[in-house]
């Protein structure tokens, strides 16, 4: 598992870094102005449905019934429930496209409220939203297939996907400018084009891997409506942290103009470590656990989640410290540029802070919704998750007026930690988890460590760091200096206090690379 994490978060990381690209140029170019805001807002529908249909409810049920097979019945019948599988989701998806093109001002309506009283801004936004939808079944067909390598322990295509929409975007970008309306014209069609790219990609690597899936008539079989009825609930307990987001999207359209560009850029941030780490334990972790529930030794399953745990906290801790600390470098030197201006900087900074409160819930809601998954209950997540959107609604409504663009963010947060709170409850009641000596003994000391590093950013921050900020050439340097700083402090710290082992973690690593030699 620990090296499929390894490969998830490094192609993860990848993309993500692409993707700041792409952000310092939106932002260099469209500030947090009208067309930001768009854009945005358009780009958000699409991924919603992604994350909702492709990455979410259906991989949630899809991949442990798919590895279930693999693993009792071999190839053959896997391949079967794969291509019967596909074919009932592009018919599906089609259907969804058709309607969404047709009903957009509808579903912007819905989405960005706020943008109807602007007649030209919402004109825009059902424009562009026309021309990203189109990646939502071309990228939900890529996630189905992704399932198929990750049923197959074979990462690495999957997680690369990502890196060709960021290129792509920036190309259509660069390339685009001046023969399209505006910049998020260009963007919109990058959009669409990646999604053509990753399917063609994860497609080749399902054939590499031994299996050349076709898309027969789509029929409802009785393993395929088994699949449905495990699905239609997890279309929102796997779905609640974008839920959540779609719901600060709502609340932002309705606060002052450039709120919604704002809160997207901070989310940015937010999502590298969130969409590294959690993204990478979460998508290893699942088949791992369906396999040990689903084949000889179900009580090992406990031991996986609590390393699963310990994995995604060694990291994640020490991030959401350093969020908190460093916001106001972070954003500057990556966005303040061009039409960001400082009071974008100061507004985005400070929603950064907000979603960094609520970071270790996020990755920990990717840990334990497979614990759930895996043993084929996808209802349970739903009505957590529920509850925790009905609360970030309530909480949004309470703070937009007093806090005004912090509000989403920190009701984000907060419904975070009552998502996973709850979540972790329920294992533990149905002793699907319990916290081993190793776990208990370890995540105080990665809090130590993490508060020692916070310290030492603190320092730097005050000290050192406006010397490079005072010349606009150096900012890079400074920040550089900031982040290498804080990850040596952190894990000498850990290291000291016990919080992890790196011998430990290179050991497992070697010991792994040696198996796969010798069964080569």
């Amino acid at each position: 598992m620990l090296r499929g994490i390894l490969t998830v978060g490094g192609w993860t990381m990848a993309s993500r870094l692409l993707g700041f690209a792409r952000d310092v140029l939106i932002a260099a170019l469209l500030g947090a102005g009208p067309v930001a805001d768009a854009f945005f807002v358009a780009n958000r529908l699409p991924n919603l449905f992604r994350r909702l249909f492709g990455e979410g409810a259906f991989n949630a049920a899809f991949v442990p019934a798919f590895s279930g097979l693999l693993a009792s019945q071999g190839h053959a019948p896997a391949q079967r429930f794969a291509e019967q599988a596909a074919a009932v989701m592009a018919f599906w998806l089609l259907g969804i496209t058709v309607a969404a093109e047709i009903f957009m001002p509808q579903l912007m309506a819905l989405l960005a409220p706020g943008f109807t009283e602007l007649p030209e801004k919402f004109a825009l936004v059902v424009a562009l939203a026309r021309i990203t939808f189109p990646y939502m079944p071309l990228i939900c067909l890529t996630a189905l297939l992704s399932g198929v390598l990750n049923g197959l322990d074979r990462f690495a295509a999957a997680a690369a996907a990502p890196v060709l929409y960021n290129i792509t975007s920036i190309g259509f970008m660069l390339g685009l400018i001046g023969l399209v309306p505006t910049a998020g014209h260009a963007l919109a069609y990058g959009v669409s084009v990646s999604g053509i790219f990753q399917l063609g990609l994860v497609v080749w690597a399902v054939r590499r891997a031994g299996m050349r899936l076709h898309l027969p008539r789509p029929r409802l079989t009785p393993e395929m409506r088994q699949l449905l009825r495990r699905m239609a609930p997890g279309l929102l307990g796997a779905g609640v942290t974008q839920l959540n987001l779609s719901v600060d999207v709502i609340i932002g359209s309705l606060l002052p103009p450039g709120t919604v560009a704002i809160l997207y850029y901070a989310d940015r941030i937010n999502q590298l470590p969130l969409g590294t780490i959690g993204a990478a334990v979460g998508t290893a972790l699942l088949p791992t656990l369906s396999r040990q529930v689903h084949g000889a030794t179900p009580r090992e399953a406990i031991g996986t989640l609590n390393r699963a745990i310990e994995y995604a906290l060694v990291l994640t801790l020490p991030a959401a410290v350093a969020l908190l600390v460093t916001c106001l470098p972070i954003i500057t030197v990556l966005f303040g540029r061009g039409a960001f201006d400082p009071a974008h900087v100061a507004k985005s900074a400070q929603a950064l802070a907000s979603y960094a409160v609520g970071l270790p819930a996020f990755v920990m809601v990717k840990v334990f919704i497979p614990a759930f998954f895996a043993r084929g209950d996808t209802a349970m997540p739903v009505k957590i998750g529920m509850a925790a959107v009905g609360l970030n609604l309530a909480l949004n409504v309470a703070f937009m007026g007093p806090l005004q663009h912090l509000g989403p963010a920190l009701a984000s947060s907060v419904a975070a930690w009552a998502n996973i709170g709850a979540l972790a409850f329920v294992l533990l009641r149905r002793g699907h988890f319990a916290c081993d000596a190793l776990l208990t003994r370890r995540v105080p000391r990665m809090l130590a460590a993490s508060l020692i590093m916070g310290l030492a950013l603190w320092a730097l921050q005050d000290n050192v760091y406006p010397y490079f900020a005072a010349r606009g050439a150096l900012r890079w340097a400074g920040l550089a200096l900031l982040v290498g700083s804080g990850l040596a402090a952190y894990f000498a710290a850990g290291q000291l206090l016990g919080a992890f082992d790196a011998r430990e973690v290179l050991g497992r690593l070697t010991r792994r690379r040696r198996r796969r030699v010798d069964a080569a």
